[in-house]
């Protein structure tokens, strides 16, 4: 089964984001569960955590098919110690809300060391801040999101995943989550066939695929290595429609959240059919 859908807003409460994903078609969705450029937010009330799952279920949605995605404010591998634990706060505090909406994952960029410390150092801070998470917060597992690598960000190399993985405690609690765009920014061609199976091979090699918990399908304003995180709508970037077409016909990502986070999303509805479509 492939479960394709978009990052839908939640605007008038997080209960909202179901029949948002709905309305366009999605058999999968994601969603931020607070304001994603604000450190902190209101709890939850118990009226929307019981609007959410019963909203969920009306539509269909099983927590496996939802990949929300925390605040882009978070950077677990900060290089200071005050902003590592205002970070790594804000973390547990995201995953905590994910539990309280009965979700199973928490999609995350990995973090930068912002060229104040080695990268070994900052990718051991992104370990230790996951392991924090998960003795604090139970079931959610942590999804690390590649980078394309821009700046000083982490994640943009498959060996950057693996070395966080190998460093987190309980392996069933971190998965990845490879965007499309991400992944041909930084280096992958993933454009050809050939490309596209020597990639999922290497990353098989270097992380596993038991580890591949969610994909975001975007095309790139930028081309291969570039190290430039511009997304672009399904056919419009470099990537064009033939990467789409691999993942959709690849049994290696059925079951798992494949997500739009393309710029119009006025094209949504249309993108996720057009992928559904390749899949039949």
């Amino acid at each position: 089964m492939k479960y394709v859908g978009a990052h839908v807003s939640t605007a008038g409460g997080v209960e909202n984001a179901p029949e948002n994903a709905q309305k366009i078609g999605a058999t999968a969705f994601a969603l931020f569960t607070k304001n994603q450029r604000q450190w902190k937010a209101k709890p939850f009330t118990d009226k929307q955590i019981e609007a959410f799952k019963a909203n969920c279920v009306a539509a269909g949605y099983a927590p496996a098919q939802i990949l929300p995605h925390d605040s882009y404010l978070i950077n677990l591998g900060h290089p200071e110690k005050e902003g590592l634990q205002k970070s790594r706060d804000a973390f547990d505090d995201e995953m905590a809300r994910c539990h309280q909406l009965g979700l199973k994952y928490l999609n995350f960029h990995p973090g930068s060391h912002l060229r104040k410390i080695s990268e070994m150092e900052s990718l051991g801070r992104i370990a230790e801040s996951i392991n924090l998470a998960i003795a604090k917060v139970p079931k959610i597992v942590a999804v690390i999101e590649n980078t394309a690598g821009q700046g000083a960000n982490l994640g943009y190399r498959f060996e950057q995943l693996a070395e966080i993985i190998d460093q987190v405690e309980d392996k069933s609690r971190v998965g990845v989550c490879l965007d499309t765009a991400h992944s041909y920014a930084s280096g992958y061609d993933i454009k050809s066939k050939t490309g596209y199976e020597a990639t999922l091979k290497q990353f098989d090699e270097v992380v596993g695929f038991r580890f591949l918990k969610g994909m975001h399908l975007n095309d790139s304003k930028k081309d291969l290595g570039t190290r430039v995180d511009r997304h672009d709508n399904l056919g419009d970037g470099f990537l064009g429609w033939e990467p789409f077409r691999f993942i959709m016909n690849d049994s290696r990502t059925d079951n798992i959240p494949l997500i739009l986070e393309t710029p119009n999303t006025h094209r949504w509805a249309a993108e996720i059919k057009a992928l559904l479509d390749m899949a039949q």
